[in-house]
Formats: structure tokens, C-alpha cells, sequence
């Protein structure tokens, strides 16, 4: 043996029991990089898709033996932190909690979509479903229940306001169906995100707003909103007392679905052990506590089944979307 080789197969023998443990741990993470994990929430800080993505990152955090981060990065109704994620290096290591609003409504109300929903991602497991409320702040008195809600919006005649996350966001557009109902006019007052709308609501600025039911019940509980209606199929346990919309012959039952998804060509090993990661760890305490506040349940799926669900639900948003003649200027 020359001494190139010798020195060559000594300088093998060296490295490899160093180069073992790296090795090791990529094995045990299913070809996760041994680095944090990062969720994009491309909303701000306090809503619900922020509260629910750091209740999920406890728990996939307890699983995976990583560090899970989320990283809030908010604007143009999801499309921002949506868009930043589909361009993200596709190894695992950064994704993005899907909603309703970003990977079924978007398509259907921007002319100019940055991001495909379908093509530049890869569907992990669907998270969990949260019901909307309708609430109306402390400040309207003569507001006690959904009817003086509906005799009062018709009086007014378009002088009565609602918030919501954006123009053709999934509040905006819940709360334009109950108007079509029920026959009145309004004000829309959109906001960049959640939180700041219900600010608003709570600081007898802008009168009612449709949003997830823990952000209501938050303001229900302080005195500082009421809940007239919950948009769901049944009453809840968070909320027992509040009519459901169906009860009070509005048919409507919708709410916030939120998924995880990872950038397009992500390795099938990497969706499989995140898929695993979800559905372990939607049964963290952390985790199930935050989704009791929130009135939702854990609810982990096959990466095909999420696929499934959303494009039946980007046909039914986009008949909405048609039916209210809603456009958002990029």
C-alpha cells in the first residue's frame, strides 16, 4: 500500500466517528436536517392562525426533538408569508400553516396570485377547524341577540360596520352571506389582520366583526363584546348558551380550517416523519390545551386526504366568491 492510500484510509478511519453521530441523528429525524424547524404564519402576531401555530410547535417540538419556531410574516391577506414559504429551500425545515383563506379563497379573489396553492406546495396533514362567531361590540346595548342584530343592521341601512381580516377573507366573506340572507346592507372595514379588527371592535370603533370563536369568547368573557351567533353545526361547550346560525334559519356552518404544508419537491421522507410529527403532537397537553381555548380539536390527516378536502373547498369558496362579485386589487 502506497503511503497516499495509507494516509488517505487513516484520515477515513478518523472521521468516522465523528461523522457517525450526524449521521445518526438524520437517520432518527427521517431525513429532517439536524437544525430548527421553522413555521411561516403569514399573519400577525395574536390571531388565531399565530395562537394555533405556536400550540402545534410545542407539540411537533416535543416529538421531534427540534426546535420549532415560528417566524409571523403577515400581509396582503396570507399572500406574503404564503409566497415566502413556496420559495423556501424544500427540505423539510420550513413551513407554513395553510388556512382557509390561503389555499382556497386567495386563487379565486386575486387576479394576480404570487404563489400557486396547489403546484409550489406539498400537503402535509390538515391541523385542525375552528368555528366562527358573529360578535358585536359592548357598545351597541341595543344589541342583545341575533334578531335585534339583523332589525338593527336594516334600519341603519348600510351605516352598520364589520371588520374582518380583508377584503375576500374568510370573515368578509361569512359575514356577507349573513347579510344576503337576512336582507341588509354594511359597512366593510377591513383590517390586516385578526387581532387589530377585533381591537377595533372591542374600542366601539367598528360595531361587529365574524371571526373564530376563542378570539370572540376573549372579548365575550371581559365585557367587551357580545356573541349573537355561532356559524357552526351544533352548540358548543366553550360557548353553550349562543345560538347556532342554522338554528335562526341563517344555513350557514363554516369556520377556519388550518394545515401545515411545505414547499413543492420537499423529499417524501421529510413529509412523512412532519406528518408523524402532527399527528403525535396535537396530543401534547400544550398543544391541547391551546386548541380547547380556541374551541378546536386536534384533527391530523394523510397528506392525500388534506389534497382532498381543499380542492372541495376551493370550488365551494369559489362559488361564493362569484355569487358576492369580489375581486382584491394586487
Amino acid at each position: 500500500m502506497s503511503g497516499l492510500r495509507r494516509r488517505g484510509l487513516l484520515t477515513a478511519l478518523a472521521v468516522a466517528p465523528l461523522a457517525a453521530p450526524a449521521v445518526l441523528r438524520a437517520q432518527a429525524s427521517g431525513g429532517l436536517p439536524d437544525r430548527p424547524i421553522r413555521i411561516i404564519v403569514p399573519y400577525s402576531a395574536g390571531g388565531i392562525t399565530d395562537v394555533i401555530s405556536r400550540g402545534m410547535a410545542a407539540g411537533m417540538q416535543a416529538v421531534l426533538g427540534q426546535n420549532v419556531i415560528v417566524e409571523n410574516r403577515p400581509g396582503a391577506n396570507g399572500t406574503v408569508g404564503t409566497t415566502a414559504a413556496a420559495r423556501a429551500p424544500a427540505d423539510g425545515t420550513t413551513i407554513t400553516m395553510g388556512i382557509t383563506d390561503t389555499f382556497a379563497i386567495n386563487r379565486s379573489t386575486f387576479p394576480s396570485l404570487p404563489y400557486n396553492d396547489e403546484a409550489d406546495f406539498a400537503p402535509i396533514s390538515m391541523v385542525t377547524r375552528v368555528p366562527f362567531a358573529l360578535m358585536v361590540g359592548a357598545h351597541r346595548r341595543e344589541i342583545t341577540d341575533f334578531a335585534s342584530f339583523v332589525r338593527e343592521a336594516k334600519r341603519e341601512a348600510g351605516a352598520l360596520t364589520h371588520a374582518s381580516w380583508g377584503v375576500g377573507s374568510s370573515s368578509h366573506l361569512a359575514f356577507e352571506f349573513v347579510a344576503r340572507n337576512q336582507g341588509f346592507q354594511k359597512l366593510h372595514v377591513p383590517f390586516a389582520a385578526q387581532a387589530p379588527g377585533m381591537q377595533a371592535v372591542a374600542a366601539g370603533q367598528v360595531d361587529s366583526m365574524m371571526l373564530p370563536v376563542g378570539g370572540a369568547n376573549s372579548l365575550a368573557v371581559d365585557n367587551r363584546a357580545r356573541i349573537v351567533a355561532l356559524a357552526h353545526s351544533q352548540r358548543i361547550d366553550l360557548v353553550p348558551n349562543v345560538p347556532t346560525l342554522t338554528e335562526l334559519g341563517v344555513p350557514l356552518a363554516t369556520g377556519l380550517w388550518l394545515a401545515l404544508y411545505a414547499p413543492a419537491r420537499t423529499p417524501p421522507g421529510a413529509i412523512a416523519r412532519l406528518n408523524q410529527a402532527v399527528r403525535d403532537g396535537v396530543r401534547h397537553p400544550q398543544t391541547m390545551d391551546v386548541f380547547r381555548q380556541q374551541a378546536g380539536i386536534g384533527e391530523p390527516s394523510t397528506p392525500e386526504e388534506l389534497a382532498t378536502f381543499v380542492r372541495r373547498e376551493r370550488e365551494q369558496w369559489a362559488r361564493v366568491v362569484r355569487e358576492a362579485n369580489i375581486t382584491v386589487n394586487s
